[in-house]
């Protein structure tokens, strides 16, 4: 099973896609963490206040003033896809979007407050829920929010997740006008069958119409999103999706992993459990898409995200300088992260910081002036060696022993030496190499690569109670 995607590896040249067998994804596949973190945001504790969020606030700016990420969550949408796990609110009322504006300028007033000189934004995510949700005239007044505190670098990453059913060419214009220069649509499955089953009826033709107006509009990069795994889809009929997708030609697809957890996500229990496919069928769709994917030019980045080779994503993880974050993989060097909004997740210094999940928690707390923190962690000299070992696997799909002994001053087969005794399975399925300077995800353990990370998670190894992650495949 080749698929020759061309990723590089050390050597900078392309690397193809190798996939395992089904018997051996099938032992290997688990539920497990994504790892837009580490430790996880589940690891998160409330003893994190907001008072320990200012403190790092005021710490980030002791030395040299480096440049932010910030990521901004607009909860709304106008109707509820029964497969979403966000955090979001339904409603057709539109003077909750505007109250929800004034308290997301009192927070961003009280972040910036505590941040000493003017922070320069190198990148911007709107989030949600539905972002276009938001009139032309919000959208403006969330930028102008952010102007006025901030610098915005002249060439920044500056993204927005969009519902073509809410952008119309328009709202298209209008964001570029703005400054955004990325966007992110949503689509999960063309198929109308599938989409009746989710409720999300959106027809090609609205969404094309989007991505087009994104390309006049001067958008440097177009992300599709498309799920897998919900109910009515197969591997022929998500094969006419990927007909409509190529159509397309975006510059980057995201194909995720639909986790039905409906006790956990309640829009979820109006999804059919037996009208969904069954996990032979998900890892043929999954499959195929690698391949299809690889042969019309797209390069795998890993887990579920593909790129065209030109595409700044492809570039960053030839070069070596691909990261990830709560918004999935990035090209931007690692940074402060500040979350603005309802359950928004920021990183600051050694730390992770997530806001409060509803809208009455978030009101009361700004109204008596204070940041609408509800949980964190401080990361201590253990996470930090995990994290860069974590993320190196899930970006650059190897670790440097050398480079993270040096970064951490400690010996590196000593210290994870039962970890690696644990990756000899993996070794002996031709998923990983571990030599005496690397440890190397193969070709054919890219696709597994979430399993391999997670042999090095302190907490899962030490975890007495399961998880509701997805499953890997």
């Amino acid at each position: 099973m080749k698929a020759d995607t061309g990723v590089a590896g050390r050597s900078g040249r392309p690397r193809s896609v190798d996939l395992p067998d089904r018997a051996t994804i099938s032992r290997f596949d688990q539920p497990g963490p994504r790892y837009t973190s580490y430790p996880t945001a589940d690891r998160f504790v409330e003893s994190f206040d907001a008072d320990t969020y200012r403190h790092w606030l005021g710490v980030r700016t002791a030395g040299a003033q480096r440049p932010i990420s910030v990521y901004i969550h607009i909860p709304f949408c106008d109707t509820v896809c029964y497969y979403c796990a966000c955090n979001k609110i339904a409603t057709k009322d539109r003077a909750k979007a505007a109250e929800y504006l004034q308290f997301l300028e009192r927070e961003i007033d009280l972040v910036a407050s505590e941040i000493k000189g003017r922070a320069r934004i190198e990148q911007l995510h709107l989030g949600g829920g539905t972002p276009t949700y938001l009139s032309n005239e919000q959208l403006g007044q969330v930028r102008d929010m952010l102007r006025a505190r901030f610098d915005l670098a002249d060439r920044g990453e500056f993204s927005i997740e969009i519902d073509p059913r809410s952008a119309p060419g328009d709202k298209i214009r209008t964001l570029a006008g703005l400054g955004f220069n990325r966007m992110s649509v949503g689509v999960q499955d063309f198929d109308p069958v599938v989409q009746q089953a989710v409720n999300r009826e959106q027809s090609f033709e609205i969404t094309k119409e989007s991505v087009d107006a994104a390309r006049a509009s001067g958008f440097k990069s177009v992300n599709l999103d498309l799920i897998y795994g919900l109910p009515h889809q197969s591997s022929a009929r998500f094969s006419k999706t990927l007909d409509r997708i190529l159509e397309v030609g975006p510059d980057r697809i995201a194909l995720y992993h639909y986790a039905h957890l409906p006790t956990r996500f309640k829009p979820q229990r109006r999804i059919a459990a037996e009208a969904l496919p069954s996990s032979q069928e998900k890892l043929t769709i999954m499959i195929d898409a690698i391949r299809r994917l690889g042969s019309a030019g797209y390069e795998y980045i890993g887990m579920d995200h593909f790129a065209r080779t030109d595409d700044d994503l492809a570039r960053a993880q030839r070069h070596g300088c691909l990261h990830r974050n709560f918004q999935g993989y990035s090209t931007r060097p690692d940074c402060d992260l500040i979350g603005f909004g309802v359950s928004a997740i920021g990183k600051v210094g050694p730390t992770y910081v997530q806001n409060v999940r509803t809208l009455d928690e978030y009101y009361e707390s700004l109204r008596a002036g204070v940041l609408p923190v509800q949980r964190g962690i401080q990361l201590d000299s253990d996470d930090l060696v995990r994290r860069a070992v974590i993320m190196a696997l899930m970006c650059q799909f190897e670790v440097s022993k050398e480079a993270i002994a040096a970064a951490h001053l400690i010996d590196f087969n000593e210290y994870f030496a039962e970890e690696l005794r644990d990756l000899a399975p993996y070794q002996d399925a031709g998923l990983v190499e571990n030599t005496k300077e690397w440890v190397s995800v193969t070709p054919k353990g890219k696709l597994l690569v979430r399993a391999l990370a997670m042999v090095f998670d302190k907490y899962l190894r030490h975890d007495q109670r399961a998880r509701p992650y997805s499953k890997i495949v």
